[in-house]
């Protein structure tokens, strides 16, 4: 999110988290200051390999709930951003295959996973990955499932919904873009809705 009339109109939508990307090389790159959200909806700030100094002064300045990692944070990196008492989402890119013991080491360093399509970019690529693959998730972790998730996938997410799976959240983006940054509010209303008749 990136516009003041559209996070308005977004965040009428009640989402659970509302991102905000500080990573300077995406076209959605947040300059300015972010405003006030309803108690309710978490501020998430999306990184990508910055400095600890950088995001503890993003997390201040912007008041944080959550921070989102699409790097290659190590485990120990993702406890201090923990120890800043923000929930640590830590993303994993998959393609055609994943090995899920590359997980081991941030069990106890993050709140959630988030499972993305690997590309040319951290995120943000717009499409999605094979989540069968997630058939064979071995943690109890609750994840984020990301990467080109548009209301074409509805039928197929209400599927991996009434699997075992700790599937926690959905986190949508480029398919609900107008441009980048800007979102196609009615769009969104209509893919949660459905989502909710689940």
């Amino acid at each position: 999110m990136r516009e003041p009339k559209n996070i308005e109109a977004i965040a009428a939508l009640a989402p659970d988290y509302l991102g905000f990307i500080f990573w300077v090389s995406s076209s959605r790159y947040v300059k300015q200051s972010t405003p006030s959200l309803a108690e309710e909806i978490k501020k998430t700030g999306v990184f990508v390999d910055a400095t600890l100094d950088y995001i503890e002064t993003i997390i201040k300045e912007h008041q944080l709930h959550a921070v989102q990692l699409h790097g290659n944070e190590t485990s120990a990196y993702c406890k201090h951003i923990q120890s800043l008492e923000v929930e640590v989402i830590k993303a994993f890119s998959i393609q055609d295959d994943f090995d899920f013991s590359e997980l081991e080491a941030y069990e106890n360093c993050c709140d959630f996973f988030l499972f993305d399509t690997k590309g040319e970019l951290p995120g943000g690529n717009g499409y999605c990955f094979d989540w069968s693959i997630l058939k064979t998730y071995p943690s109890k972790k609750p994840f984020f499932l990301s990467g080109g998730i548009g209301i074409e996938n509805v039928e197929d997410l209400k599927k991996l919904l009434k699997t075992n799976l700790p599937l926690y959240a959905i986190d949508v983006n480029s398919k609900f873009e107008s441009a980048p940054g800007i979102k196609k509010v009615n769009e969104l209303k209509q893919f949660k809705s459905e989502l909710n008749e689940f």
